[in-house]
């Protein structure tokens, strides 16, 4: 794709065509402009210099770039043949929720990195964190308090609003749920606030894993997360292994609950 110019031949290039999209869509000055910290050197360059020069506007308003996913100390990239795709993560067992999880470990500005064992341990926090919001609803009429939660509210949003400081909203999160001067009630209410940023699946948790071994819970759990990630297939290949262990999966509008085959 070439055309003549009054300076020569012109080749359009991905940086043009990303100003222009974003311009004909979005407008002459975004709000927000995303990308890999690899973009700026070069290509978020050059879109602000034609896009500043063809308007004599500011391009974009704030600029939200992502370090890199590093797998042994090297960036993950296709190219370099050091890369994993979530299919890969399930195979072993890791829920599509709990990588999301693990990436909300780290601020979107700080390097992630990736190995077994630290996903490993993250979808186990992520189990505990299911597990406790479990025990929440089993327990939801209980009142051990009566706060609002109005401070951990507002200290969440604090965190969301310093550069999407994820790590730190988690932080709350986990404080929230041990403070003593909230009521079960209050806790599940501001899970399901929280989560509307955290994107975590935790307002379609429910209860019911009383008296249930440790190893079901944790099945359990991951079947929820693969509905929530509409991975059916995940899901039902649970279901099956449940079924092998002698439990009867039962959903419900108000989740999903087991029962012992006899």
């Amino acid at each position: 794709m070439e055309w003549e110019s009054p300076w020569g031949k012109g080749f359009p290039g991905w940086h043009i065509e990303c100003s222009a999209m974003a311009m004909k869509y979005l407008g002459e000055t975004l709000d927000i402009h995303c990308g890999g910290i690899d973009h700026i050197p070069v290509h978020h360059t050059n879109e602000i210099a034609q896009s500043e020069a063809a308007t004599g506007k500011p391009f974009s308003r704030y600029w939200m770039h992502g370090e890199f996913l590093v797998l042994e100390k090297e960036k993950m990239a296709k190219s370099g043949g050091h890369f994993i795709i979530l299919k890969t993560l399930m195979d072993k067992g890791i829920s599509p929720m709990a990588y999301r999880f693990f990436c909300l470990s780290a601020h979107y500005r700080a390097p992630l990195t990736f190995s077994w064992e630290i996903i490993e341990n993250a979808a186990k926090g992520y189990e505990s964190l299911i597990s406790k919001l479990t025990e929440l609803h089993n327990h939801k009429d209980v009142i051990s308090g009566n706060e609002d939660g109005a401070l951990f509210r507002e200290s969440f949003l604090a965190d969301i609003n310093d550069d999407l400081n994820m790590p730190r909203a988690l932080a709350v999160l986990w404080e929230m749920l041990r403070a003593p001067a909230l009521s079960n009630q209050a806790k599940i209410a501001l899970v399901a606030e929280f989560d509307q940023v955290l994107g975590l699946g935790l307002a379609g948790i429910q209860g019911s894993f009383i008296d249930v071994p440790e190893d079901i819970r944790r099945l359990l759990s991951e079947r929820e997360s693969a509905r929530q990630a509409r991975d059916f297939k995940r899901s039902d290949d649970i279901r099956d292994e449940l079924a092998q262990k002698g439990y009867r999966v039962i959903d419900s509008k108000n989740g999903a609950k087991v029962e012992k085959i006899q």
